[in-house]
This record gives C-alpha cells, structure tokens and sequence, in this order.
C-alpha cells in the first residue's frame, strides 16, 4: 500500500503538469464534448485523431480518469485493512475530492472555460494533490517510526511553516487567478515593472504596458489586469523573505534534525528554480514549456512545504493542535 499511495502523488503531480499544458497551448476546448470525447468513450477515442490541441486535452482527461481510479483503489484498500479509522475516512474524502475535481473539470468545457470556474479547478487540484501526500506520508514508514519518538518541533517553528505553506497555497490561488484573467503578461517587463522599478500604477504605465503588447501582437490589458499580475509578483517576495526567516530559524535550532535539514534544502532549491521559472515566463513571453513547468513548480513547492510540515508536527491531529497553542 505504502509504494501505490506514492504512485498516486507522482500521478497527481503528472496531472497537474498536465493540466498546465492544456491552459499553456489553450486547448481547453479542444474537445468540446463531455465526457464523451467527440462522441467516443474516452478510452475508445481513435489514437490517430489525437493531434493539436485534441492530444493536450484528451491526454489530459485520460490522466485524470486514471488518477481517479487509482484514489478509488487506494480508497478501497484502507477500508479493507486495518489502518486507523481517521485515515480511512481521509481515503474517502480524497476519493470523493476528486470525483468533484472530475466534474469540475467537465463543466468547465460546458459552460465554456468561466474564470471563477476554471479558477475552482485548478485550485481544487493542488488540495487533491496535499490530499494524497498526507495519504502517502500516514501510510510511510517514516510517520510509523515518528509515533512512537517525541521528536516535535517547538510551537514558534511550526507556526511559521504552516503560515509558509498557507502563503504558498494563496500564491498559487493568485497564480491560477493570474492564467484564468490573461494577466500572466499584465507586466511584460523585469526587473522593470511597466518601465520602471518602483511601478507607478497610473494611466502612463499602462499605456507603455498596452504599447509593448502592441508590438508584440498582444491583446490590451486594462489595470485591474496589471494588478493582479503586480499581487502575483509582490506576494512571491513575501514568500522568499518568509522563507529566509524560516532558514534562520532552522540553522539556530534544527541542525541536528536531517529529516527537516533535508527537506528545508529541497524547499529552497524548490523556490529558487521557481523565482527563475517565474521571470523565464515573463522575459520568454509565456513560452509554453516554460509556463507549464513554472505551474508544475508551484505545486511542489507547496508539497515540499506541506511535507516540512509534516516532519515538524507531532503524529496526531489533537498533539498538532495542542503545539499551536504552546507559547
């Protein structure tokens, strides 16, 4: 159970890079049927008419109805064994997660890609994505070994990486609500922004905005665009400086902790190749590659932070809650 649960969060990482692709080369409404496929059951569906924006799509559906399956199985499985009730029930709402996710995922071709909906999508998927790591780690030999040690952080440290991994978790709503409005070159400028560093939020800069789209053959934004570009990008330098702090933290206190020391260096490494992501989707223009692996990026920075989470907390909902409230 333990390796099928880890296949499940590499297949949900998968999908999601998937579904990143499909906004990246806009082919959400390549299959503009659902949830057939251009009147096919999906697996049915000619493998020789698979091309353009259909391969993206349907690639993408075909993923997510295996992801789904799997999480079924997984589901099954627990409630089969003799795994703790809490866990059980936590199969069930993953399960249940991502047959909302399906549908979710099928309305948005209904209905024509809305932004509040394509938005609740992918939001969705990255909770479905924290859904099966917390399965995973639960089910982990690891978690088992950590029961019965009193290795728990101090309360300071892990109130600062639940509020890292809430801030990565918003930046990623603010990154899907950046896609879904067309603002990802709201700001096609850096370190620049609009011409200048410090941004000056008025009709000038967005008619040098609006001129650079023009010469570039992009559509004109308006400002509530440029705003929610400008919120995507100072929100990013919260996170960095939240995680500088959380790095003081860690080498004051945890260097004789390797599970946090490790996981603490993959996040860093995480974020750094992320901010770069982050400017290559600017100054390349939103090349298509560079986009999707940025969204991909997101996602395991928010994983590796839940993961630092995990490795922090004590083994159990009511020790977590009594840490909190530690002084």
């Amino acid at each position: 159970m333990r390796p099928f649960s880890k296949f499940l969060c590499a297949a949900t990482l998968l999908l999601i890079f998937l579904g990143a692709l499909v906004k990246s080369t806009e082919s959400g409404l390549s299959v503009p049927d659902w949830p057939t496929t251009y009147g096919h059951f999906m697996f049915a569906f000619p493998l020789d008419q698979m091309v353009g924006g259909i391969k993206y799509e349907h690639t993408h559906r075909l993923v997510a109805s295996i992801v789904g399956l799997l999480t079924l199985v997984l589901c099954i499985w627990l409630w089969l064994s003799s795994m703790n009730l809490w866990l059980k029930r936590w199969g069930l709402w993953a399960f249940l997660i991502v047959v909302a996710q399906g549908i979710l995922g099928g309305l948005t071709v209904k209905y024509f890609l809305p932004v509040w909906l394509s938005m609740t999508h992918g939001v969705l998927a990255q909770t479905f994505f924290l859904m099966t790591i917390m399965l995973a780690y639960a089910l982990s030999m690891e978690h088992k070994h950590r029961r019965h040690l009193n290795d728990a952080a101090d309360s300071q440290w892990i109130r600062f990486v639940l509020i890292f991994t809430g801030m990565v978790y918003i930046q990623l709503i603010l990154g899907n609500w950046m896609r879904h409005t067309h603002s990802g070159l709201a700001i096609g400028d850096f370190p620049t922004m609009g011409g200048t560093i410090i941004p000056t939020m008025d009709q000038a800069m967005l008619n040098r905005i609006n001129t650079w789209r023009f010469e570039n053959n992009l559509e004109p934004v308006t400002m509530a665009q440029v705003h929610i570009h400008l919120l995507h990008r100072i929100w990013a330098l919260f996170i960095l400086f939240q995680l500088l702090y959380i790095n003081y933290l860690a080498y004051q206190k945890y260097l004789n902790r390797p599970l946090i020391m490790k996981t603490l260096f993959w996040l860093n490494l995480a974020v750094v190749a992320q901010i770069m992501l982050g400017i290559s989707t600017v100054l390349f223009k939103k090349e298509m590659m560079v986009t999707t692996l940025h969204v991909t990026g997101g996602a395991i920075v928010l994983a590796l932070s839940f993961i630092l989470l995990l490795r922090s907390s004590p083994c159990g909902w009511n020790a977590f809650v009594l840490q909190l409230k530690k002084k």
